[in-house]
C-alpha cells in the first residue's frame, strides 16, 4: 500500500482505538490528578534511564543510517497517529518473536530480529504501530503498577488475607493488561490502514512464516470454536489459563481485531470522525464505565461458551449494580451524564 494512501489523523486521542474496557480504566487513572506524573517521574529517574542505557549499549538504533526501512516505517507510523514525540526504535538480537514498548517518561520501541526476519514491509508496520499505540496510550505507567503488584504479591504470599485481596486487584489488572493489547492492536490497524496485512501478522505470531499454509478463515473458525467450547468443564479450563496471562490468545485478538476492522467504528476514524487529544479532559467516567460494561455484555451476547450462559445473569446484574455506583460518582465529579 503506498504511503500517499494513508490516512493522517491529526491529534487523535487514544480514546479512539482503545477497547472499551481499558478506555474506562485509563480514563479513570487520568481523573487521579498527578498520579501518573507522579508514577512516570518516579520511573524516569531509574528504571527508565536503565532499560535505555541496556539496550544503547547492546542492540542497533534505528535510523537513515541503521535499518533504514524500519526508521521510516517508525516516522510513519508517529506522523500517522500524530504521536507528539517519535519514539527511539532498537533492533534486538534475539530469535523470539517479540516486540515492545518500555519507558514511562520517554518510551521507546524494540523489536527482535525474529520479528524482523518473520514480517514482511506491511506486516511490521502493523507491529509498530502496534506499539506506537502503547506509547499514545500509556500504557506502560499503569504497567509498571502491574509488576510492582506482581512483586509485592510475591512478599506476601505468606500472609493469607493481605494476599488474596491483592490478588483480586492483580487479577483484575491482568484483566485490563490483555485489553490494552487489544487496543494496541487497534492502533496498529490504523498505523498502517491495511486489514490483510494484520491479519497475517497475527497469523504469523501464532504459525510461523509458511503463510501460503495459513487461511484467514480457516483461522476465524478456529477462534469461533475455541470461543464456543461444547463443555463447561472446558471453559473452566480456559478461565484457568488466563490467570498470570498478560495477552489475549492468538486466536482471540484476531478475531477481535477482524471484526473492528469490519465494523463501522474503523471506518469512522479513518473519515475524520474520532475524539482528539485537546477533548480528554472532558471525559466522563461514567460513560466510559457504560460503554465497558455494554462491551462486556455484547461479548457475552455473542458467545457461545456454556460457562458464560449459566453466568450471564449474575455477570449483567454485577454490571447493573456498577452502572448505578458509577452513575453516583459522575454525579459527584460533575463528569457523569
Amino acid at each position: 500500500m503506498p504511503d500517499r494512501s494513508r490516512v493522517r489523523l491529526p491529534g487523535i486521542s487514544s480514546r479512539a482505538y482503545e477497547h472499551p474496557a481499558d478506555r474506562s480504566a485509563l480514563t479513570t487513572l487520568r481523573k487521579l490528578t498527578g498520579f501518573d506524573v507522579i508514577l512516570r517521574n518516579l520511573a524516569g529517574l531509574f528504571s527508565d534511564r536503565a532499560l535505555r542505557l541496556m539496550f544503547l549499549a547492546s542492540s542497533v538504533r534505528a535510523s537513515e543510517q541503521q535499518f533504514p526501512d524500519l526508521y521510516q516505517t517508525l516516522l510513519d507510523g508517529a506522523y500517522v497517529l500524530d504521536l507528539p514525540r517519535v519514539p527511539e526504535l532498537f533492533i534486538s538480537q534475539n530469535p523470539q518473536v517479540n516486540a515492545m514498548a518500555l519507558g514511562s517518561d520517554r518510551p521507546f520501541v524494540v523489536i527482535t530480529t525474529g520479528m524482523v526476519e518473520l514480517m514482511d514491509a506491511e506486516e511490521i508496520r502493523f507491529i509498530i504501530g502496534h506499539e506506537l499505540g502503547h506509547v499514545l496510550s500509556g500504557h506502560a505507567v499503569y504497567r509498571t503498577m502491574l509488576y510492582h503488584l506482581v512483586n509485592l504479591a510475591a512478599r506476601l504470599a505468606l500472609v493469607p488475607f493481605a494476599w488474596v485481596g491483592l490478588k483480586a486487584v492483580i487479577w483484575g489488572l491482568e484483566e485490563w493488561y490483555r485489553k490494552s493489547e487489544l487496543s494496541a492492536d487497534r492502533a496498529g490497524l490504523l498505523a498502517g490502514q491495511d486489514v490483510a496485512a494484520a491479519r497475517r501478522a497475527l497469523m504469523k505470531t501464532a504459525g510461523g512464516a509458511q503463510l501460503a499454509e495459513l487461511s484467514h478463515d480457516e483461522f476465524l473458525r478456529q477462534a469461533r470454536e475455541y470461543g464456543a467450547v461444547p463443555d463447561v468443564r472446558e471453559s473452566l479450563i480456559k478461565l484457568l489459563q488466563l490467570q498470570g496471562a498478560t495477552h489475549p490468545f492468538a486466536v482471540v485478538r484476531f478475531a477481535e481485531l477482524d471484526r473492528w476492522a469490519s465494523e463501522g467504528e474503523y471506518r469512522d476514524i479513518l473519515s475524520g470522525n474520532y475524539p482528539r487529544r485537546d477533548e480528554d479532559k472532558d471525559a466522563s467516567v461514567g460513560e466510559e464505565f457504560k460503554a465497558a460494561a455494554k462491551s462486556y455484555q455484547d461479548s457475552w451476547s455473542r458467545s457461545a461458551d456454556p460457562l458464560i450462559g449459566v453466568v450471564r445473569g449474575v455477570a449483567g446484574s454485577a454490571v447493573g449494580a456498577g452502572e448505578r455506583l458509577m452513575n453516583r460518582f459522575g454525579r459527584r465529579d460533575g463528569s457523569g451524564s
